[in-house]
């Protein structure tokens, strides 16, 4: 049986007792926010709120081992945001002067009114409520790592990423090896006219490596990359903290070779093991974005799409089988849209939103809390720079294990005819986030309980609705990882957002698997 995927443990809340960047803090961050909501205050605004931010990008790119690209780059500005009466404002700057601040704020009052002279010359009778939220004044968070990437030279990255690839290189069949590292530092400092001032760090990070073979003769080629997920963690994730990179880059050419040979899948229903590197995106796909409520209510509809778990079928919506219980998260430890406090002031926090099945929660900023009467806001607002509003994004979303809970072979024991599906790849899915089709890095057959070698050109089809209903058993804590993204895309102007989705893995039944080469050929 080939070697299963690592696994990491259920997160749980917590961060490093890591200081602020002193650079960040040396920034005029209270004079700069005094100024811009007395300002507002003078104006008329019933709320105000300044955010200034410090947003540190890097990447370095390796092809065949030598260097093929770097970036750095810093984003630093700061944004007011007012609520006058019952309109939104904003506008942002990057002057850092008193003057400046003020003057943002005035431009912030200016949308207000003319946005909200706009709605209710259109007849619109609605009016932005913010949901209550407790005031944090003076606090400090910073996320869980060890090491800050950024204090680690330049040269140690590189190297490190050459050692890596050249491994690969000099396994027999693999032809050529990218390697990508990207790196990021966020700093944000937020104040509001009701006494809430936070600042924060945070520091995430995503290491990549994919080999890939072409044989020489016909010019066909497999590729295979890494499955080790995007974190918040430090430098110290590449050392082996969280993951076990010796292990994977010895067994990828071992896979890819494999994968070469393998036949092609025949199509037909199946049941499916899915692992956790591959069931994170059908989650974030098929639940993450459908559970949002600006989606639900149609607000993104010009642009990313709706929902089917629309308003009305919360709390009897049934989601999947009775096993499914998937919660949002602004805590878990390491998680990539892990927070102390979202970008309106609210504290982080964790709720239920599939439970037993049944749709019981959305996610939510303020003002969609308080459109809709649900109380506390759980804390989903956020901008992805100091130039952009804050919207309803999205929570670690995560299905939770079963506390008693089978292995991954486990999980195969029951199964006559299925796979085993291993990473993420391709995937498509309606506006609805309903009708979806998803593929994967590698996938294996299981006959009568056992592996069976490996398959290609697979994908597995469903409604969401109908997928999650054929989940017939759930995995145990130590199946568990937190996979997610750096690139999830929303809003008008588009906002990239960084998001983990946590699973264990899990068995369904009688899922369609298409062959896609056949599909293309059509």
């Amino acid at each position: 049986m080939p070697p299963l995927p690592p696994t990491s443990t259920p997160p749980t809340r917590g961060s490093a007792p890591r200081a602020v960047d002193p650079l960040f803090l040396s920034y005029p961050l209270r004079t700069l926010a005094d100024a811009a909501l007395a300002r507002a205050r003078e104006l008329g605004a019933a709320h105000a709120d300044f955010r200034l931010e410090r947003v540190r990008s890097a990447s370095w790119r390796l092809r065949d081992a030598r260097p093929s690209g770097t970036s750095d780059s810093v984003q630093l500005g700061f944004a007011v945001r007012v609520l006058l009466d019952g309109a939104w404002g904003f506008a942002a700057g990057v002057d850092l002067t008193t003057d400046a601040a003020a003057q943002v704020a005035e431009q912030a009052v200016a949308v207000a009114r003319l946005s909200g002279g706009i709605s209710r010359a259109a007849g619109s009778a609605e009016r932005v409520e913010l949901a209550a939220e407790p005031v944090h004044r003076d606090v400090t968070w910073v996320s869980a790592y060890e090491v800050n990437p950024f204090e680690v030279p330049d040269a140690e990255k590189t190297a490190l990423l050459a050692d890596w690839s050249s491994r690969l290189l000099a396994a027999e069949g693999v032809s050529h090896v990218q390697a990508t590292l990207l790196t990021v530092q966020e700093n944000k400092f937020y104040a509001d006219t009701a006494g809430t001032v936070t600042t924060q760090q945070r520091i995430r990070l995503h290491p990549v490596l994919e080999a890939t073979s072409v044989d020489g003769r016909t010019g066909a080629f497999e590729s295979m990359r890494t499955l080790a997920p995007p974190v918040g963690r430090g430098w110290e994730y590449l050392a082996g903290t969280g993951w076990d990179w010796d292990a994977e880059l010895a067994e990828l050419p071992v896979l890819l070779a494999e994968k070469r040979k393998a036949p092609s899948v025949e199509p037909g229903r199946y049941d499916l093991v899915i692992d956790p590197s591959n069931l994170w995106l059908t989650i974030h796909e098929s639940i993450g974005h459908a559970t949002e409520l600006d989606r639900a209510l149609g607000y993104e509809a010009a642009y990313a799409g709706t929902s089917f778990a629309t308003f009305d079928k919360l709390g009897s919506l049934r989601y999947g089988s009775e096993l499914m219980h998937v919660t949002g998260d602004r805590t878990a430890e390491h998680g990539l849209s892990t927070v102390g406090y979202d970008d309106e002031g609210v504290a982080a926090q964790s709720w239920d939103l599939v439970k037993d099945g049944v749709l019981v929660g959305y996610q939510l900023d303020r003002a969609m809390a308080g459109l809709k009467g649900l109380g506390r806001s759980n804390g989903c607002a956020f901008a992805d720079s100091p130039a952009h509003v804050p919207v309803q994004r999205m929570a670690n979303v995560s299905l939770r294990p079963a506390a008693d809970g089978p292995s991954t072979e486990g999980l195969f024991a029951g199964v006559e005819n299925g796979l085993y599906i291993v990473g993420d790849r391709s995937w498509s899915i309606d506006m609805q986030r309903y009708n979806f089709q998803f593929t994967g890095q590698r996938a294996y057959a299981i006959r009568n309980g056992e592996l069976a070698g490996q398959v290609k050109d697979f994908a597995y089809q469903a409604t969401t609705t109908d997928f999650w209903g054929s989940m017939t058993a759930v995995g145990g804590p130590q199946t568990y990882v937190l996979g997610g993204a750096f690139n999830c895309g929303k809003a008008q102007p588009g906002q990239v957002a960084a998001v983990s989705h946590g699973c264990p893995s899990a068995l369904f039944r009688n899922v369609n698997v298409l062959n896609t080469q056949q599909e293309a050929g059509h």
